[in-house]
């Protein structure tokens, strides 16, 4: 497991113990079936019900028979005496490992589902904070026109909730249980009991399967956590570059004592978001492996399962830390909005030359005439570091049609920013949907002290 990035909710629905439990769990649930259905002594029931898993036993039984759930049915067999012989009754292994292991993943889906909703919830606290903050937007990372940061965190902030509509549609897809014996065809164990045994446990009987539940499910799963972790690496990639020292638009929290080189005393390093751009990539990787588990060979092989064992804890191990730690680098994040109108006007009015453009075909220019008298200016500008007012208001071709005293009020960010309360109001991002969505969400406290006091990591650079 990823046991730097563990954290407790987390680290527990992945822990042994967990998993154990869970298995005991389905054990309990199938052998309460076949009760119902009369195969078994009711009276069996309660002495079962008791049944433990002592790991440390279980442990010195798998050394003697090198298969983890022969050692598990031997290490309950022991905690309860005769009433064990009912336990797993007409049962292959994957009915148990794949049903738990389901239960494991919806567990761990309802920790991510709310860590999205932290994330979603500071997302749009800060879009609203910075609804009108300007900025200059960047194509291919050079100037093209104004925009607001509170759009930028707006964007985010719908980007996520579509990650939440794909995790409960995963999670569908993965809250579902297998109860069909050795190769599917529950000859030894009746559709009846799989059907009871399911419904103990809030999962859904797969119409059909094999000795295992069909991997595609699983990849799903995976690979939707992957798409997560993509999205939160493009939003942290996002800040790095607006942290760079030549940008500086924001930084990343930086506490009180806290190093950002070994050399370098004065280094303020977008470390947070370095670490989640790095887990993203783990992250895709394992679901790459996911889908190569889909094909195993006739109705079963054992070569998805070493891997599962890795990626399935470490991915959503890896994903809740990431979310976690963004959700606390935008709650906690510093904005500039006075190196934001700096930067606009590094380039000293090229960035409305759309709007130059667009008046001259207003005042009856064609396109192309527009477009070239527009453009030789914006290339004067750009070669001698001229203001692109003053060059437009030396010459003839604009001013014959656009008197100079039309030209100055078209330099003004705010016109860019006049459809952003429409565009708020599409995302529920007005002031009074906000509150009413904020109360329903709940967020956690997002201190960067508490995520990452045990979490730290070298910035070094």
């Amino acid at each position: 497991m990823i046991e730097r990035y563990s954290r407790p909710a987390m680290k527990q629905v992945w822990s042994d113990e967990n998993k154990f439990n869970k298995w005991l769990e389905v054990e309990i649930a199938v052998c309460v079936a076949w009760a119902e259905l009369g195969k078994i002594p009711k009276e069996a029931v309660p002495m079962i019900k008791l049944a433990r898993v002592n790991l440390k036993r279980m442990d010195e039984l798998l050394k003697e028979t090198h298969h983890d759930v022969t050692a598990f049915l031997g290490a309950v067999s022991e905690s309860i005496g005769k009433e064990s012989r009912f336990i797993h009754l007409g049962l292959t292994s994957s009915d148990i490992m794949d049903t738990s292991l389901s239960l494991q993943m919806v567990e761990a889906s309802d920790i991510l589902q709310q860590d999205i909703k932290d994330l979603v919830s500071v997302l749009g606290e800060r879009a609203i904070e910075h609804k009108y903050t300007a900025m200059i937007g960047r194509t291919h990372g050079v100037h093209a026109e104004p925009i607001s940061f509170g759009l930028k965190l707006a964007l985010w902030e719908e980007e996520m909730r579509r990650n939440a509509r794909r995790l409960v549609e995963a999670k569908k897809n993965i809250a579902v249980g297998k109860i069909s014996g050795a190769v599917g065809t529950y000859a030894t164990v009746p559709p009846e009991v799989e059907e009871k045994a399911c419904a103990k446990l809030n999962l859904v009987p797969a119409p059909i399967s094999n000795q295992v539940l069909q991997r595609d499910r699983h990849a799903q799963f995976v690979t939707t956590l992957a798409i997560i972790a993509s999205s939160l690496e493009k939003f942290a990639t996002e800040i790095r570059a607006l942290q760079k020292t030549e940008t500086h638009e924001v930084e990343e929290p930086f506490n009180a004592g806290q190093t950002g080189s070994s050399a370098m005393p004065h280094k303020k390093n977008p470390e947070l978001c370095e670490r989640v751009c790095g887990l993203a990539r783990v992250i895709r990787g394992f679901a790459l492996t996911s889908m190569e588990n889909i094909a195993l060979w006739h109705e079963r092989d054992i070569s998805h399962s070493s891997a599962e064992r890795i990626i399935l804890p470490d991915a959503c191990l890896a994903l809740d830390y990431a979310l976690a730690t963004f959700a606390s680098v935008i709650s906690n994040l510093q904005v500039f909005p006075q190196r934001m109108t700096r930067n606009m006007g590094l380039t000293k009015g090229l960035i409305f030359s759309q709007r130059i453009m667009l008046a001259l075909i207003e005042k009856g220019l064609g396109r192309k005439e527009a477009y070239e008298i527009v453009q030789r200016n914006a290339m004067k500008a750009w070669k001698g570091n001229r203001s692109f007012l003053n060059l437009l208001k030396a010459d003839a071709d604009v001013t014959a049609v656009l008197p100079k005293e039309e030209l100055e009020p078209l330099f003004n960010e705010q016109y860019y920013l006049r459809y952003v309360d429409e565009i708020f109001q599409r995302l529920g991002l007005t002031e009074a949907q906000w509150k009413r969505k904020a109360n329903s969400i709940k967020p956690n406290n997002l201190s960067p002290m508490t995520i990452f006091s045990q979490n730290s990591e070298s910035g070094n650079q």
